[in-house]
């Protein structure tokens, strides 16, 4: 069948017409444009349903993270403290750090920082005031806040689960013998780090956290710390260590000779030097 249309090549626009076609071609370049945006909007992740707290982290780190979770202005978890009414030792004197205990909790969308935080230190106390760890605290001489302090200075200075008793049995042989503690972890503590080189001037800092210069335990638990450690403070390890290093990764060496824990350092020391670690701001 024949057609009336002329062949392309002598097809000719207007100028009216060139402009119908230049405005059609806008508004279908902006319908294409449109539709990857809905669909962007609608891919955003979806809101996280639970918290995860690790062992070991500290009270600022999980003020971060609940802030986080709950999608809050940074420092707002922090500032619910005096809201949330938590139900600490007398010891602690408001301060939930070492009974922030470390679990997965669940978020909904009218969790607040008062309720998280009120469920991690209700859960704390249903751990740490049962008859296994009060007994156990008893057992040796101390209160379950003292426990938990020495559980929290194992969590931070062992290298591996296996290492947590030996770690405690150094603790409580120091305090036995009237040594200070000499914890670096303490001292990270203190200068709100995490690092593996602590130098001479760190050791003279002025804070109730220095193990270094102050005897006894530190004044709270210096981190949030789990089942494991808590059982190791209850139930250190029999030995007559007094010192230890953690070498490598891997490799903590317990003594209770002086002269040989000074090797052990040295060791640690050049491997240090041929990779110097990154101190880590918490």
């Amino acid at each position: 069948m024949q057609t009336n249309t002329p062949p392309r090549s002598t097809i000719r626009l207007t100028r009216r017409g060139r402009i119908a076609l230049i405005a059609t071609g806008a508004v279908v370049a902006g319908t294409a444009v449109a539709v990857p945006l809905l669909t962007l909007e609608d891919d955003r992740p979806a809101k996280p349903t639970t918290l995860l707290i690790p062992e070991g982290y500290r009270a600022s780190q999980i003020y971060t993270a609940v802030d986080k979770a709950l999608e809050l202005p940074s420092g707002t978890t922090r500032k619910s403290l005096t809201q949330a009414g938590l139900k600490l030792p007398n010891d602690a004197d408001g301060n939930p750090e070492g009974y922030l205990f470390p679990a997965t909790y669940p978020l909904t969308d009218t969790s607040t920082p008062e309720a998280l935080l009120t469920q991690m230190v209700d859960t704390a106390n249903e751990k740490f005031n049962g008859a296994p760890i009060a007994a156990g605290a008893q057992r040796n001489a101390m209160n379950v806040y003292q426990a938990v302090t020495i559980a929290s200075i194992v969590q931070a200075e062992a290298g591996t689960k296996a290492d947590m008793g030996k770690v405690a049995r150094v603790v409580f042989n120091r305090l036995e013998r009237g040594m200070p503690l000499q914890m670096d972890s303490t001292l990270n503590y203190a200068l709100n780090r995490s690092t593996l080189t602590t130098t001479l001037d760190d050791t003279k800092i002025d804070s109730p956290y220095n193990s270094y210069q102050r005897m006894g335990l530190p004044p709270t638990p210096i981190d949030n710390p789990g089942e494991e450690a808590v059982r190791a403070a209850i139930s250190p390890t029999p030995g007559d260590w007094l010192y230890f290093v953690t070498v490598k990764p891997g490799d903590t060496r317990f003594t209770a000779d002086y002269a040989e824990h000074e090797r052990n350092v040295d060791e640690f020391n050049k491997l240090q030097r041929s990779e110097p670690p990154q101190a880590t701001k918490m």
